[in-house]
């Protein structure tokens, strides 16, 4: 079947089957690579997308079930040249070793700090305790939220969507 998607602020026809989780889109039809294949039962996080703004695991999601949602991968929070502040916070504080998990672990972070501007180092260890990291940079990925939210404190909300 075809599909018409927005990822990313984009309009995008992809053709794939129903069931066909939108990891697989992403990656195979898309080309997005921030997305990755960690465990494909939704329980490590590394595949996390942001659908209206909500964190959502893409290896468990149809592609089927999304009715005009809106998108946005790691590839779509910021650019190279202005990375998203969540994006600078885990680059400043070094949070990735590996990388793999470091998708799941922004992408979660950007929907927590939507709703949870100033938290706490408990809560921001429960809002990514789902999220799983082999490399143990636990206390490094913690402290890139905590910036990141100190940062967002002082930009203004609408300056924060891209486009």
């Amino acid at each position: 079947m075809k599909y018409q998607l927005n990822v990313n602020g984009q309009s995008v026809k992809v053709e794939a089957d129903s069931d066909t989780p939108l990891l697989y889109v992403l990656r195979d039809n898309l080309a997005l690579q921030g997305p990755k294949y960690g465990c494909g039962l939704g329980q490590c996080g590394a595949c996390t997308v942001l659908i209206d703004g909500h964190a959502v695991r893409s290896c468990v999601t149809p592609v089927a079930s999304l009715k005009g949602g809106n998108i946005v991968t790691l590839e779509g929070l910021g650019t190279p040249e202005k990375p998203h502040p969540v994006q600078q916070a885990f680059i400043d504080e070094q949070a990735a070793q590996c990388g793999y998990c470091i998708n799941g672990m922004v992408m979660q972070s950007v929907d927590f700090l939507s709703k949870n501007p100033r938290p706490s180092e408990g809560l921001i260890q429960q809002a990514l305790a789902a999220n799983l990291c082999r490399c143990g940079t636990h206390t490094r990925i913690v402290k890139a939220v905590k910036r990141a939210s100190d940062a967002l404190a002082m930009i203004p909300v609408t300056t924060l969507k891209k486009g």
